[in-house]
């Protein structure tokens, strides 16, 4: 056998030994659009990593034109992005566009067809294909842990009929669920009618939502074909959602087990011989070193969603208070050569809080929640050994930062939105924006009363030509955001210290500001981000001898022919500003 045939067979014995043959690895090969007959010839995988890339976080009706238009939901998102966003996204990642139940599109019925109401496969690949003015990446879900309780797989598995009747983890009679770790608070075993009589089914998040058994190999199978069909139509980052849940054991927390590393291994190996270019992307909102455990040892995800960045960075701009974040910034290993974080506010779920734990104390954990319902907003629980405690902040961002009242936003608080997002952009990693929190949207409380789910806060539907109207008002709150997001990004893009694979050392200035240095030599960047209301003037003298400077040139406002006339031994910072210095000779 070669190499690369050896290797998958050593991750498939591993998970399947029982069933091992040699007409799994052949299946396993096939399935995901591979010649089992291949020579061991591979491709030389592209640099991973650019400062180029930035992510766009999006629904594919987070956008809803004109019904006069007749244009689909998804190319009525592509030409936004085209018009208004090609100098600051390189990726989108468009969220669920699947048909699906529940759950923001979760919930998915069927995996290889698009939800017709947004558009059709042909709106994907013009996605992925980018604009004349855009680099092109499209991210997709692959939601391994579960399916909607609607799929014909399930419904299969109900009425005793193959392919589904094996695809889905049951809970027998007495079988010891004691340990399993849970994001949710309903039971876990979910009772369904069958023509064997009733049996309980595993439900992770949802009743709706019913998990998958990996531990039939004709699982993985089905998924590796669902891994093809999104590659042929333009994939090159897959998002694992909530993989570390996708193996189960009985008397065992089922979550982070051996087997799901080995799946995400398996499926690293595959994608180094069938699409070398593309990125996976773990999703596990999980503590940090549970999280950061998906890089594995450079054989697993190249990528890792950061979720202890979301809430201190939050803590950080909300209390003026930035020390948490620089301690836990400063513990960071460095990441394993080729693997990245991906840094993000805000999403389509709610803002994370178990990361939080361990690096902000019960006082500020409760503080932010406080803040989150003081914005009109709510939050969910877990359940843990010492009972309920948060799990996420159901709010708008720019609720939560900016306020409720958007004719109140005054420029301070547009100040303190952009110090928190300026943080993500230059921390080490991808940055990712959700489209809400680039337009400054409001929190949807009608859509969480009508559907009783608190995350539809932050999954509003938008009428595109209202957006571009806003857009075109220099005064308007999405106008003042955007055109100031946008021009952090495009520094960000052009400046080599900020590529993902760029060194970065945190820097003990103090608690009200958080500092790094990024990049080495002349590619050398220091960061300060001012995280109070205050004007601050900082002593970098330091950071000036280290860097040899006679004086500084901020990136965000200076010309490199105009340098700037900060002394080299301080800087003046305004509330909540955000500088990104280069060293300078005397002029």
């Amino acid at each position: 056998m070669t190499d690369f045939r050896n290797q998958v067979h050593a991750r498939l014995e591993f998970l399947y030994s029982d069933a091992m043959t040699d007409a799994l690895v052949d299946a396993t090969l096939q399935a995901i659009g591979l010649d089992p007959g291949r020579s061991d010839v591979a491709e030389p995988a592209p640099p991973p990593f650019s400062e180029d890339e930035v992510m766009l976080i999006t629904y594919g009706d987070s956008l809803v034109g004109s019904e006069s238009l007749a244009e689909s939901s998804l190319a009525t998102l592509a030409a936004f992005v085209e018009e208004h966003l090609h100098e600051a996204v390189s990726t989108v990642h468009v969220l669920p566009f699947f048909p699906s139940s529940s759950d923001g599109g979760f919930a998915v019925v069927d995996y290889k067809a698009v939800e017709p109401t947004l558009g059709t496969w042909s709106d994907i690949e013009s996605l992925s294909a980018g604009g004349a003015r855009r680099s092109a990446g499209l991210m997709v879900d692959l939601i391994v842990n579960h399916g909607s309780s609607e799929s014909e797989w399930f419904q299969q598995f109900l009425a005793n009929e193959e392919p589904g009747r094996g695809y889905y983890k049951t809970i027998p009679p007495g079988a010891d669920i004691s340990q399993v770790v849970r994001p949710r608070t309903h039971d876990l075993a979910q009772k369904f009618d069958t023509p064997g009589g009733q049996q309980q089914l595993w439900c992770t998040f949802s009743r709706d939502q019913i998990d998958f058994d990996f531990s039939n190999p004709d699982v993985l199978l089905e998924f590796l074909t669902i891994v093809d069909h999104y590659l042929r139509h333009g994939a090159t980052r897959l998002r694992l959602d909530a993989v570390g849940y996708v193996w189960k054991e009985f008397g065992s927390p089922s979550i982070h087990l051996p087997q799901t590393h080995e799946l995400v291994k398996l499926l690293r190996t595959l994608l180094s011989r069938r699409a070398p270019e593309v990125l996976l992307v773990t999703e596990t909102n999980v503590p940090h070193d549970q999280n950061i455990s998906y890089f594995g040892d450079q054989d697993e995800a190249q990528v890792v969603y950061n979720f202890s960045l979301v809430p201190l960075a939050l803590h950080s701009v909300l209390a003026g208070d930035a020390q948490p974040l620089t301690d836990w910034a400063s513990s960071i290993a460095a990441l394993p050569p080729g693997t990245a974080f991906l840094n993000f506010l805000a999403s389509h779920d709610g803002l994370g809080m178990r990361p939080a734990e361990g690096l902000l104390s019960e006082r500020q954990i409760g503080e932010l929640v406080y803040k989150a319902v003081e914005a009109g907003g709510d939050f969910s629980s877990y359940t843990a050994a010492d009972g309920e405690r948060p799990y996420e902040l159901n709010v708008s961002l720019a609720d939560l930062l900016l306020g409720k009242d958007r004719a109140a936003v005054t420029d301070l608080d547009i100040d303190r939105y952009l110090g928190a997002h300026a943080i993500i952009l230059a921390f080490k990693g991808i940055p990712a924006i959700y489209i809400h929190s680039l337009l400054a949207t409001p929190g949807d409380h009608a859509a969480v009363v009508q559907s009783g789910h608190k995350r539809d806060v932050n999954r509003p539907r938008l009428d595109a030509e209202a957006i571009a109207a806003a857009l075109a008002d220099p005064q308007s709150v999405s106008a003042r955001v955007v055109e100031r997001l946008c021009h952090l990004i495009g520094v960000r893009r052009r400046h080599r210290a900020f590529s993902p694979d760029s060194p970065q050392q945190t820097l003990e200035i103090g608690s009200v500001v958080f500092a790094l240095r990024r990049g080495t030599g002349d590619d050398a960047v220091l960061v300060l981000q001012n995280v109070t209301d205050k004007h601050l003037r900082v002593d970098v003298s330091v950071e000036a001898h280290n860097q040899g400077a006679a004086a500084w040139r901020d990136l965000l406002v200076g010309r490199p022919e105009d340098p700037s006339n900060f002394p080299a031994d301080s800087v003046l910072l305004s509330p909540y500003q955000a500088r990104w210095l280069v060293a300078t000779s005397a002029s």
